[in-house]
């Protein structure tokens, strides 16, 4: 699991966490019921306060992205696998946004960026 923290972002540092969480989860980076670091492992592995990585779990847990056992630790949260791929198609469609608002700025026709992207879909396969 790789988390990276910035001190210099104005966003908190337990929302760079969850936010890290949440998308190595939706990508299927993080698997069901694979175990996370304890909280002290990672407020270690950080160098932050316990404190902030107890609250980063605690709402991620209350966003039903993990789910804690006491004494045993805790997991990534089975996820509902319409939910799962509605936060993808969520993924994907922020990135053509981004992509499309790139490819107005340089004046790139629809038919431009549509060729653009079929053959990086194509080079996938």
């Amino acid at each position: 699991m790789n988390i990276i923290i910035s001190n210099s972002k104005e966003e908190p540092i337990y929302s760079q966490i969850i936010r890290q969480l949440k998308n190595s989860i939706i990508q299927g980076e993080l698997k069901e019921n694979q175990m996370l670091p304890s909280i002290r492992k990672l407020a270690k592995e950080l160098q932050i306060s316990v404190i902030t990585t107890k609250r980063a779990y605690e709402e991620l847990e209350r966003d039903g992205y993990i789910i804690s056992i006491p004494g045993k630790g805790s997991f990534v949260a089975a996820q509902n696998k319409e939910l799962l791929m509605e936060a993808r198609i969520k993924v994907v469609e922020e990135k053509l946004w981004d992509a499309v608002q790139a490819a107005k700025s340089i004046n790139l026709s629809l038919e431009e960026l549509s060729q653009m992207l079929k053959i990086f879909y194509e080079e996938t396969l």
